[in-house]
């Protein structure tokens, strides 16, 4: 009988809060009907302006060094568009890197995957040509959604082994 009051409070309570969502959105449509053209597109630069805002661009050189292996060299990064998703910044991002190893360009982005910061699709692959050129062009897809609190330090990493090597060229002296 107890949980059965659960329940229906719970159902009571799903009730009140979509009659909320519906006056909301309701008010939220009045509004967009009263707005001009103009302050429309207006406040969708605002918007725009807000999001670009909370974009790190040294959160994201931390992030993407924490998942960089480093015999890939980073040719371009292009933020194409940024946004928020449950009150998250979230980043589309044009990414070119080279590397003269297919396997490890594989590997990284399976890093990147698993690291569940970056999402990232191949889009094309272009062979290097030019004097002392050696290796490929890889150009991605990603959407990059920064976790809360402190980026994570490529030292720290436990998903695969640091080597040390490549870790001590890429500090600074």
């Amino acid at each position: 009988m107890q949980t059965n009051a659960q329940a229906q409070t719970a159902q009571n309570d799903v009730a009140e809060l979509r009659k909320q969502t519906d006056i909301l959105k309701l008010k939220a449509e009045a509004i967009k009907i009263a707005l001009t053209p103009e302050q429309q597109r207006a406040l969708k630069s605002a918007h725009s302006l807000v999001d670009r805002k909370r974009f790190s661009w040294s959160r994201l050189f931390s992030d993407l060094e924490s998942v960089l292996p480093g015999n890939i060299r980073v040719e371009r990064i292009a933020v194409k568009e940024v946004g928020t998703t449950d009150d998250r910044t979230v980043a589309k991002l044009d990414l070119t890197v080279v590397s003269k190893d297919p396997a490890t360009v594989t590997q990284m982005i399976d890093d990147m995957q698993r690291g569940g910061i970056f999402q990232a699709e191949l889009k094309s692959q272009n062979l290097k040509r030019g004097r002392d050129e050696i290796g490929a062009e890889y150009e991605m897809d990603v959407r990059y959604t920064p976790r809360a609190g402190m980026p994570i330090d490529a030292d720290q990493k436990t998903n695969r082994p640091v080597d040390t090597a490549t870790a001590n060229r890429s500090k600074p002296q």
